[in-house]
């Protein structure tokens, strides 16, 4: 086992957690409600960010990998329908009154394949060079770049709602605690079932693009979808640029 990419993926992914948390600790300094046109802004950054990792991290890497198309397209759906079966799961065990909020689920969810995205990246960064490296560092920062917006739009929403600050700032970093689960689990079945890497790869990828169709670019696109569009744009040239540079 590489325990140095294993090592490398949780504390990448943990360092996402804390740009979750330190978004969501926003809500001790921010009075008001967060405009509708910030959030559209943020949730549109979000998707940017998540669609290009997704393309560049993900999927071209997973064709690289693969010796023909069947790994990937199968990994793709396959990560689809589980987020798709999760969502099912997650909101019909929330609490009937106040329980997750539908933006607060969405991040939620997107959180377990960004962290399994990462964790792949640096476990395959261990089955190759120095340069694989930088490329799954690149990821995790792009990763953290939009947590910590993602924490604001929780944290200050709920506490909008009358939700505590306290309650508001734990809810909005709860969300980002699955990344360094998802992400060392990632990295070890990646170690355990090499074979299958291109399928995981896309596996991720198919989870990320569900949850950002679904739930982030609606979100993006809700008081003012110009602003939310162009901020789209935005994150995925930044995370195009960062591969690019990087990879």
């Amino acid at each position: 086992m590489n325990i140095n990419a294993v090592l490398a993926a949780f504390a990448a992914t943990f360092v996402m957690f804390v740009s979750t948390a330190a978004g969501a600790l926003c809500v001790f300094f921010i009075k008001g409600r967060m405009s509708e046109r910030i959030k559209s802004i943020l949730m549109g950054f979000a998707s940017g960010v998540m669609c290009a990792a997704s393309i560049w991290s993900l999927l071209i890497p997973s064709l690289n990998e693969s010796r023909g198309l069947l790994p990937t397209l199968s990994g793709l759906f396959f990560g689809a329908l589980f987020l798709m079966a999760l969502d099912r799961i997650i909101r019909k065990k929330s609490f009937a009154q106040g329980g997750f909020s539908s933006l607060m689920t969405a991040v939620t969810l997107h959180n377990i394949p960004e962290g399994m995205a990462v964790g792949l990246a640096f476990a395959l960064a261990g089955n190759s060079n120095t340069a694989g490296y930088a490329a799954a560092a690149a990821l995790a920062f792009g990763m953290c770049v939009q947590n910590f917006p993602e924490g604001m739009a929780i944290s200050l929403p709920m506490h909008a709602s009358g939700k505590s600050k306290k309650a508001s700032f734990i809810y909005g970093s709860l969300s980002g605690i699955v990344e360094p689960i998802a992400g060392v689990l990632a990295a070890l079945a990646a170690y355990y079932i090499k074979p299958l890497m291109p399928f995981f790869l896309s596996f991720a990828a198919g989870a990320m693009l569900l949850v950002t169709y679904s739930e982030l670019i609606p979100e993006s696109a809700g008081a003012d979808s110009f602003w939310g569009s162009f901020s789209a744009l935005l994150g995925f040239a930044l995370m195009m640029a960062l591969d690019v540079a990087l990879g």
